[in-house]
């Protein structure tokens, strides 16, 4: 048996699937098996593994193959190419737009929660936002020898809203008015003008819908409703009120909801604590110090990671992340956590159950009902009335069905949806109490005993824990 014949009989070389690495497995032992290192190099050159051959590791491989005997040694290492960035909108106006918004501190220490520091006002003509190009990359070199591609970064477009212009070359954003740019749904920038209330929101102003951006220099009350095509500042608190805004809301203070009123925003809303609210976010929910027995719904995630960062009771839902510090309580007061969907898209799946079963209840109403009449037809006694009941029901009967179907299918898209929980994670900072849910995706898990520093994650058909770091 020649020596190149033995090789082959006893030594495997494996590839990455990307071609970076080459493996050497010692299958097949062979009594009194040994090869030198040149010879395994020509071994490997036959097999087309030609570049960035790992010497050492060779030295130790042919110092003692059995110690590889069903183990992959790495031989050979390439160079991994390196991928283009992507572009970006860099925006020069309102970079901190959904960021914290600091209360004005007079001289004297004195702090004034009615003024707010900066409100990013731009004017006509102002440059907002400039794209930036995206980086090339350089290409990698395989075990083999061939030059691996490098992916190449994507264009950045800017994402036009009102009040806004592009220049020809594609390459800045302008403002057309005076006012305070705005992100709002699909990250589009606006420019909207300003409407400023100096003071509460009562019975002195009334409700509030404006066509662009709202700044409160003070509580919005309980029953009072504001609404705007971009942004809503309030720099003091929220009160069992209803805000609605396109883009962002962002409150000094906090939301007392008592059980009512209704938070909602495109983008995102951030505020100090939430007690007893209802708030709905497009995209995340940022509170510094506590979420209490609160309604919270988010399409991306929910953080309240500050100093307290407290969740205690109700129901927390996004669409990928929540994080804490602490989750629940002592006294185990159930509080659910519930990461992996759209919390839209489950509502409304929900919600198409609801109806179908409601509609299937008045199917089976219909169908006893054109039994009925269609014994009578079969004995003669259906009357002119009866008749037009009988094609009215038929009509009904297949408009039901044909939308049972329609929704059934809804339901199957939503559940896809569900199953891709790559990305859905809670992080908990420092405890998680018993009493407390953790949902991801279409999986459960309660908790029972206190937990401390935890991440929870999908894998495996399970929920899976592991230390948060």
């Amino acid at each position: 048996m020649t020596q190149r014949t033995a090789m082959e009989k006893c030594i495997n070389v494996v590839l990455s699937d990307d071609k970076c690495a080459a493996y050497l497995e010692y299958y097949n032992e062979e009594e009194g098996f040994s090869c030198t290192i040149e010879e395994l190099e020509q071994f490997l050159e036959s097999k087309g593994v030609i570049h960035g051959l790992l010497r050492e590791a060779m030295l130790v491989f042919v110092s003692d193959p059995l110690a590889f005997l069903q183990e992959k040694c790495k031989i050979a290492e390439g160079i991994a190419p390196v991928h283009g960035v992507d572009g970006y909108i860099d925006v020069l106006i309102g970079k901190e737009v959904g960021s914290e918004q600091r209360p004005l501190e007079a001289e004297d220490g004195k702090v004034d929660y009615k003024e707010l520091i900066r409100l990013d006002n731009v004017r006509s003509g102002q440059i907002i936002a400039k794209r930036i190009d995206p980086a090339e990359g350089v290409p990698g070199k395989a075990v083999t020898g061939e030059e691996i591609p490098y992916r190449s970064g994507k264009e950045a477009r800017f994402k036009v809203g009102k009040n806004v212009v592009v220049n020809p070359e594609g390459s800045a954003m302008y403002a057309t008015v005076d006012g305070l740019v705005s992100r709002t749904e699909g990250s589009k920038l606006n420019v909207f003008p300003v409407y400023e209330v100096n003071g509460d929101v009562d019975y002195k102003h009334g409700n509030i819908d404006f066509v662009g951006n709202v700044v409160i220099r003070g509580n919005v009350l309980t029953g009072f409703k504001v609404k705007a095509a971009g942004d809503i500042r309030v720099a003091g608190g929220v009160e069992g009120a209803e805000l609605e805004a396109g883009g962002s809301i962002e409150i000094t203070g906090g939301i007392i909801g008592y059980n009512k009123g209704l938070v909602h925003a495109e983008h995102d809303v951030k505020c100090t604590f939430i007690q007893e609210g209802n708030v709905d976010a497009g995209g995340d929910v940022l509170v510094t110090q506590s979420i209490m027995h609160s309604n919270v719904r988010a399409g991306h995630a929910v953080i309240c990671a500050g100093t307290k960062g407290l969740i205690v009771g109700g129901s927390i839902q996004a669409g990928e992340h929540v994080s804490a510090r602490v989750v629940g309580n002592s006294m185990s007061t159930l509080t659910s956590i519930e990461v992996g969907v759209l919390p839209r898209l489950r509502n409304e799946m929900n919600e198409l159950r609801k109806e179908i079963k409601e509609q299937t209840e008045s199917l089976d109403k219909t169908k006893k009902a054109l039994t009925l009449l269609d014994q009578m037809a079969a004995a003669g006694q259906l009357t002119p009335d009866k008749m037009a009941m009988r094609i009215k029901l038929n009509a009904t009967q297949k408009t039901a069905l044909m939308k049972s179907e329609e929704m059934k299918l809804r339901i199957l898209e939503i559940e896809k949806v569900l199953e891709d929980t790559s990305r859905a994670r809670v992080d908990i900072l420092k405890v998680i109490y018993g009493g407390s849910k953790i949902v991801i995706g279409r999986y459960m898990k309660f908790i029972k005993d206190p937990i401390s520093r935890m991440s929870f994650y999908y894998q495996d058909g399970d929920i899976t824990m592991a230390p948060f770091v």
